[in-house]
This record gives C-alpha cells, structure tokens and sequence, in this order.
C-alpha cells in the first residue's frame, strides 16, 4: 500500500548576497566608469575596461574633468577631479606611464605660487558646481586637494619635479593642524599614509589621532551619534565614523581606535546597505545628477571597506 503524507513544505530561497543586491544597484544606477570599477573589483573584470571608460574624462591639458568627480560639472580640469583619477588608477594597478607623466604637467600647470594645489580652480567659474565648495579667483592652497594626489603618487612610486614643494606642503600643513574636519583629516591620512619618510609619518598621525579623538570627529558609538556633533558646514547628520579614515587595517589611522571601535563601525556600515542595494549618500545633495552619480561610487567604497577588513569574500 502507497504510503500518504502531508505534501512537503515550500522552502524558502536564500536572500541574496549584500554584494549581488549591490551589483544590482550598480547595474540600474551607475556610470560606465563605475560599472567596470565594480566588475574589476568582484567579477574579474579587466583593468583595461577601466582604464578605456576613465579616458573620457581626460583632456587635451592632461588633467581630467566632465564631472568625473560629481559635485563639479561641466568639461574643464580640476586638481579634485585629478585625484579621483589617481584612485581609480590605483584601484587597478595602472598609476604610471604617459598618463600620468601628462597629469604632473597639468598639476604644475594650475599649482600655487607655494607648489601646491587649490581645491577649485577658477576655470570652474561658470559651470554648476556644488554650493559647498565655492570658486574664488585666487584661491589658496588646500590640503585637502593635495594630501591625497601626493600620498597616491608616492604610494606608486611616481617621481616628478612637482612632487617636491607639494609635499613639503602636505607636511607642513599636516604638521599644524589643530583643528579640523573629517574630509582634510581623511585627506591628511591618504597623504601620511604614502609618504616616504614612514617615521615622520608615523609620529604625524599619532598626533592626529589624538586630535580626532578630542575633538570627537568620529562618531565611535553608532547607537549615541547624538554625542558626536556634525562639523560646521557639513550636511545633518553627516558623521564619520573609524573606517571612514581606515579604510584598511594596514592605514596609520587603524591605530586611532580600539578593536571593539572599529568592529561597531564596521557593523554600522554593513547594516547600512538600503533596500536597493547601494550605500547613502551621507554628504548634502544639491542636485538629481550627482547625487544618483554618487550612489555607486559610495557603494563600491563601502564593499571595498568591508571587505579589506574580511566582512565578506566576494
């Protein structure tokens, strides 16, 4: 006799993976620039594809521009867009040869009259541009433009004449800082980070992780955020948190917090990945294009963070 049963229970499928719900993102939200970065990063895909979507955004001058840096539209060159180009370069091993030779150039072309670099150049005058970083006719220079295009060209070994004044600056600026904001102190570490002269460095960020702390620039506490005041000018609830200034173990910066620290901000950062599969834009939103544009470059970010520290293998 056939034996009878109740009929099996339906099984529920799998949810799927924080990195396929992001490749979905990227798909549906991301420039091509930012649809090859991720493939390269986790789908094996090329260097060269990179490298092939990043040329758009270069021109005759040998800087870059047409909004590869989002918060800046419109076609000219600018020292912000200059080191997005240097991180994507990085990113895939490139950040050498006549491209960047032709870069340098650029570089000296739009430096101060110290050798170093100006956030905005005034040849933005006249294009959209983000309202908090403003054009001025001369504008003085800032570390925040030149901490992290020297410590990237350094970190690949780049030797140009420019190099030299540029990073005195970048030590000098680093070196009197008393107060500050998370976007210079995370410029000031890509700098510390790269720079030749490791103990000099080493002794720079110490200080400047004494100085993060005192003047609460990371949130350490997720859960009490309301203990940590924005910096003035920044949007609300912009917060930083420790791996915004480590975004790996082996950055100088890893040493300014504690293991439980570091491990809520992780978990922080891996719950914040919203229903459509991407990261928040943290910073202030002035218009449709930048912020959509943005959308994947966080996003590609926080999976490259989360999994420099082992959250997931992918």
């Amino acid at each position: 006799m056939a034996e009878t049963g109740a009929p099996p229970l339906p099984t529920t499928p799998p949810a799927p993976s924080p990195l396929f719900r992001a490749e979905q993102f990227v798909w549906l939200t991301a420039r091509v620039l930012e649809q090859r970065l991720f493939a390269y990063h986790f789908l094996h895909g090329s260097p060269e594809a990179v490298e092939a979507a990043l040329d758009a955004y270069r021109n005759d001058d040998g800087g870059y521009g047409h909004a590869l840096e989002p918060d800046l539209r419109g076609p000219v060159s600018q020292p912000l867009h200059a080191a997005h180009a240097l991180r994507v370069l990085d990113a895939v091993g490139c950040c050498g040869g006549q491209r960047v030779e032709r870069l340098c150039r650029y570089l000296t072309s739009v430096s101060t009259p110290d050798g170093a670099l100006p956030a905005i150049h005034p040849s933005q005058r006249g294009y959209p541009t983000a309202p908090f970083v403003p054009v001025v006719d001369d504008p003085p220079s800032e570390l925040l433009a030149t901490g992290p295009v020297v410590g990237l060209l350094h970190r690949n070994q780049v030797w140009h004449a420019w190099l030299f004044r540029a990073t005195d600056f970048c030590w000098q600026a680093v070196e009197s800082l008393r107060r500050s904001h998370p976007y210079e102190v995370q410029a000031a570490v890509a700098f510390l980070d790269s720079a030749p002269d490791r103990p000099r460095a080493e002794a720079a960020a110490d200080r400047l992780g004494r100085l993060v702390r005192e003047q609460r620039l990371a949130a350490l506490d997720p859960d009490r955020l309301d203990a940590f005041p924005v910096a003035p000018g920044y949007a609300p609830g912009e917060h930083h948190f420790p791996h915004d200034y480590a975004r790996s173990p082996d950055s100088l910066a890893r040493a300014w917090f504690t293991d439980d620290e570091m491990t809520r901000s992780l978990d922080h950062l891996a719950a914040a990945q919203q229903d459509d599969g991407g990261w928040p834009v943290r910073w202030r939103r002035w218009a449709p294009a930048p912020a959509l544009e943005a959308g994947p470059l966080v996003t590609i970010e926080a999976l490259r963070t989360l999994r420099a520290y082992g959250r997931f293998v992918g």
